[in-house]
This record gives C-alpha cells, sequence and structure tokens, in this order.
C-alpha cells in the first residue's frame, strides 16, 4: 500500500509538471523559443485564484476560470507586444527576454503591500479530504489533480485532432513559411499558442496551490518542469506529460528512500542521463535543417 501511495503521489506532481512543460513545449513548436516564464505564469495564476476566491468572493472553480481567462489575456498580451517584435533576432536574446520577464513577474507580485511577500494557502472544497480505496489512503488534492490533468489532456488532444484552430497551429509548428503561404494567419496563431501556453500554466498553478502554498517563488517549479520536457522530447506535447509523470516519479521515490538532497538532484540526473542515451527526448524526432 506504502508503494501505491508513493506511486499516486509522484503521479499527482508528475501532472504538474507535465502541465508546465506543456506551456514549454506549446512555445517551442510554435515560435522555436524557450520560455523561461513558464513558472512564473504558473504562479500568476495561483495568485489569480487566490485573489478571486478572497476578493471577489468566488467559489474555488469560478476563480479557476477566472484565472484561466487572465493569463490567457497575459500570455497573448506578452506575445503581442514583447516577444513579436524581437522575433528573428538571436535566439538566446528571446530567451534572455523571458528571462526577465520571470523576474519582474516575482517582482511585481512581491511589491503588493501585505500579500506579495507572505505565503498563502487557497482554500478548496477537498482539502484535507482523504480516499479510502481498498485500505489504500489517497490525499483528494492528488486525485483532483490527476482527474483534471487528464480532462485538460484530453480537451487539447480534441483541439489540435479536430478543430480547424488546432490542425492550423500543427501545420504552422511543422513549417510556419508554407503555413503562411497556404493562407494560415501565422502571427495570429502564435498569440494564441502563448494564451494557451498561459492558459495552462494557470490550471497548473490553481491545482498546485491546495496542495501546496501560494507565494511569489513558487514559480522556481518551473525548473523541475524544464527536465521534464526535455525528456519527453520538446517537440512532443504527449512527451511533455509523460516526461512530467517520469520525473514526478523519480522525485517522489528519491525522496523516500534516499537521503535528504536526493530528491532535488535526481531529476537533473535522469536529464543526464536521456541527453546521453537518446538527445531528442523519448517521444522527440530528429529535425534535418539545410544550411
Amino acid at each position: 500500500m506504502l508503494l501505491l501511495q508513493i506511486i499516486v503521489a509522484g503521479i499527482a506532481q508528475g501532472c504538474v509538471y507535465g502541465l508546465i512543460a506543456l506551456g514549454f513545449v506549446l512555445i517551442y513548436k510554435a515560435t522555436e523559443t524557450v520560455n523561461f516564464a513558464q513558472g512564473e505564469l504558473m504562479m500568476l495564476g495561483a495568485f489569480c485564484g487566490l485573489a478571486g476566491v478572497r476578493v471577489l468572493g468566488l467559489p474555488l472553480w469560478a476563480a479557476g476560470i477566472l484565472a484561466v481567462a487572465a493569463m490567457a489575456v497575459a500570455g497573448l498580451v506578452i506575445e503581442r507586444g514583447i516577444i513579436r517584435p524581437v522575433l528573428g533576432q538571436p535566439a538566446f536574446s528571446i530567451v534572455m527576454i523571458t528571462f526577465g520577464l520571470g523576474y519582474m513577474a516575482r517582482g511585481l507580485v512581491t511589491m503588493i503591500p501585505g500579500i506579495g511577500t507572505d505565503t498563502h494557502s487557497l482554500a478548496a472544497p477537498y482539502k484535507g479530504e482523504v480516499l479510502n480505496v481498498g485500505g489504500l489512503v489517497l490525499a483528494a488534492e492528488q486525485m483532483v489533480i490527476i482527474a483534471a490533468t487528464s480532462l485538460l489532456c484530453a480537451g487539447l488532444f480534441a483541439l489540435f485532432r479536430y478543430s480547424r484552430i488546432g490542425v492550423a497551429m500543427q501545420a504552422s509548428s511543422q513549417n510556419q513559411l508554407a503555413a503562411y503561404y497556404m493562407g494560415i494567419p501565422v502571427q495570429r496563431l502564435n498569440g494564441l499558442v502563448w494564451a494557451l501556453a498561459a492558459a495552462v500554466a494557470a490550471v497548473a498553478g490553481i491545482l498546485l496551490a491546495p496542495l501546496a502554498f501560494v507565494h511569489a517563488n513558487m514559480g522556481f517549479i518551473g525548473l523541475k518542469a524544464f527536465p521534464a520536457a526535455i525528456v519527453g522530447g520538446f517537440s512532443s506535447l504527449p512527451g511533455a506529460i509523460v516526461g512530467g509523470l517520469l520525473i514526478g516519479l523519480v522525485e517522489a521515490f528519491s525522496g523516500f528512500y534516499l537521503p535528504e538532497g536526493f530528491k532535488d538532484v535526481m531529476p537533473y540526473g535522469v536529464v543526464l542521463v536521456m541527453l546521453a542515451v537518446k538527445p531528442t527526448g523519448l517521444f522527440g524526432g530528429n529535425a534535418r535543417k539545410k544550411v
């Protein structure tokens, strides 16, 4: 039973990593840009949910919808106002801009009096509840994370498989120039991709908040999600989820069976092994480019 509890805890944590990694992969596939502010977008989403519950008095589900919508708009604004004007510049410049966005987000949050420097708890109807399944005791927060992630992944699969926008996004991610010549509004789709990535990050923040605490530095969890994207393959959306689950399980087992400190190191050890064995990741493909 203990082994199953560790596995469930690892899967729940891995789902959060996987959702953040999805944002990394979505943006990279669309613009070949790595957004290192993805963790901070998750943090902002959690604070938006917290504001919806405490300030507006909304139930968690309504506050979550409001936070997701707000972060989708924020992602669109970031792409239109900051990222789009510098596209075509060296990739390193854009990466440093995303680093700067992350630092600015944390700085702006900490400047909010009485909120930014404190640690907050997001109340949830299921917080503290446990499920007893045949003697297996499971935390309700973990089961909600797993269920919500499954539903979100199913929704994203339907979006990319059956909707015109999803198919256009796939076409644009494979070859932007060819997609543009076929009449696909590539720039508009890039904005939608950033909005979608920010919305997914907000979902991760809302799911994580009842299990952990809401604070300005919770965005550093993105440093754990980045290895998940590498392990799964930066060109694969399913790979992001699988990579997140793998990192979550490795972290859960190393935290329980290994001495203190290994829990934070092992995800990067997995990345080093993956880069040595299969540099493109579990689901990544080889990309050839003529120069």
